[in-house]
């Protein structure tokens, strides 16, 4: 199954992808989009979330990707600080894909993905989506496809709490202002994190544009 997934750039034309690259406004996904395309659904997205907040502690404007194997546990983990800069589903790809490849190799030479990545994006505002979200989500699907995983749930956290977009579920806890919780994460070895690095340098350098 390959549902999430963007269409590769064989099967995209020329006059397609310049179209896209001339319209950021085309580089975001609207929540109709993303609840049609099939994302799976997380087992237990508040042990994901909490685990994921006691990791990477986000502030407003941070994001967390991590991808998950098949029995959900996070084998690899980023986090990064989003630059001032518009909502750009492009950029937000090229910054994704960027701490991917720093945190865990690439699944192409599978034929199916078992891997699911994930995206957490603590931001101001309440949990309604916007048009930043929608650019995330057009950014997440598409360094899924580039780095042979399956494009998994996009998560917001707010001061209100956390929420799947798309599934209608969350809670008040975590939020973007509490402090980490006691938290017993799987038992698997502790997965790669990593902070800052080449994503970042991705955001500031579009930002300076």
């Amino acid at each position: 199954m390959t549902f999430g997934f963007a269409p590769s750039a064989a099967s995209t034309s020329s006059a397609d992808l310049s179209a896209a690259s001339a319209n950021p406004v085309a580089r975001m996904l609207e929540p109709a989009e993303w609840a049609a395309a099939g994302i799976p659904l997380l087992r237990n997205p508040r042990e994901v979330v909490s685990g994921l907040h006691v990791r990477h502690h986000p502030q407003p404007a941070t994001a967390v990707v991590a991808v998950l194997d098949p029995d959900e546990r996070v084998r690899a983990s980023a986090s990064f600080t989003r630059r001032p800069a518009p909502a750009d589903g492009w950029m937000f790809r090229n910054a994704l894909l960027a701490q991917l490849r720093r945190v865990i190799p690439h699944d192409l030479r599978r034929r199916t993905p078992v891997r699911t990545a994930v995206l957490m994006y603590c931001r101001d505002g309440d949990a309604r989506w916007t048009e930043e979200d929608g650019a995330w989500m057009w950014g997440l699907r598409d360094a899924c496809t580039l780095h042979g995983l399956r494009c998994g749930a996009y998560i917001t956290l707010t001061r209100d709490g956390w929420q799947v977009l798309g599934e209608g579920r969350g809670g008040r806890r975590p939020s973007a202002d509490s402090a980490p919780e006691p938290f017993a994460l799987s038992e698997a070895p502790p997965p790669p994190i990593r902070t800052g690095g080449a994503a970042s340098e991705v955001l500031r350098r579009a930002a300076a544009r």
